[in-house]
């Protein structure tokens, strides 16, 4: 395995700063039966703070939509516009806004929950390049491990709209559905924001893990495609609704 102290990026230039995340699933050295290593299980410790930090800081959310998209696009790009727009259209309805706090699609959805005066929540991780704050932040929890801001993310979250994004994206999309799927959570809408985005994914699932046996109709079905910010909300709140 690598040394992660010692990578470069991928420009090249200063080494990675090795996260919690790496230390956490790097593989671990033998150590002798008489000489226990000590440094894995207080790991746990902090793991236990971060949960604790979390509950205890967004205790006071009843529900609120988790807003999802690339952190690479600029504040031009037509899809940081429609985050914009979907944050400001579920802030008319009550609805705190929660992002992984960064730039691009989080910073829209940020924006458009702070310029209406609700509660627009940033859950930051670190990474081994420092992921600055978007500056449309009423609070923001600093998380160290990826499951734990998960947690939180699905926990404190009534729903999620996902806009174009990459790994990260992808990833939250498809632990929400797993989530759904074996019946973790219930009620929870997940919704796609641009069709021709999105459409090619979904026809994938249908013509290769569907037509296999891997995947049902209704489970590809859980996500609800749609390229109106109005319409999204529409399904969300109906959603919610029939649930409460």
């Amino acid at each position: 395995m690598p040394d992660t102290d010692k990578q470069d990026n991928e420009h090249g230039s200063a080494p990675i700063r090795p996260t919690a995340d790496a230390h956490l699933l790097a593989h671990p050295k033998p150590v002798p039966k008489k000489e226990p290593d000590r440094t894995e299980p207080w790991r746990v410790f902090r793991i236990m703070g971060e949960f604790v930090e979390g509950f205890d800081e967004l205790a006071d959310i009843s529900k609120a939509i988790a807003i999802f998209g690339s952190s690479r696009i600029s504040p031009s790009d037509r899809w940081y516009e429609l985050a914009r727009d979907t944050a400001r259209l579920f802030a008319e309805h009550g609805w705190p806004v929660l992002t992984g706090a960064g730039p691009g699609v989080m910073e829209g959805a940020n924006r458009g929950a702070f310029e209406s005066g609700v509660e627009s929540i940033g859950l930051n991780i670190e990474l081994p390049h420092e992921q600055s704050h978007n500056g449309y932040l009423t609070r923001v929890i600093d998380f160290h491990y990826f499951f734990v801001r998960k947690t939180m993310l699905v926990k404190y979250a009534s729903g999620f709209v996902f806009f174009p994004g990459g790994f990260g994206t992808l990833d939250e999309l498809f632990e929400a559905l797993t989530l759904i799927q074996t019946g973790k959570i219930t009620n929870f809408p997940v919704v796609l924001m641009g069709r021709d985005h999105w459409q090619g994914l979904l026809d994938w699932l249908r013509e290769h893990p569907q037509k296999a046996g891997m995947l049902t109709g209704e489970e590809i079905d859980l996500c609800y495609l749609t390229d109106d910010p109005e319409e999204a909300v529409r399904y969300v709140l109906a959603t919610y609704e029939r649930g409460a």
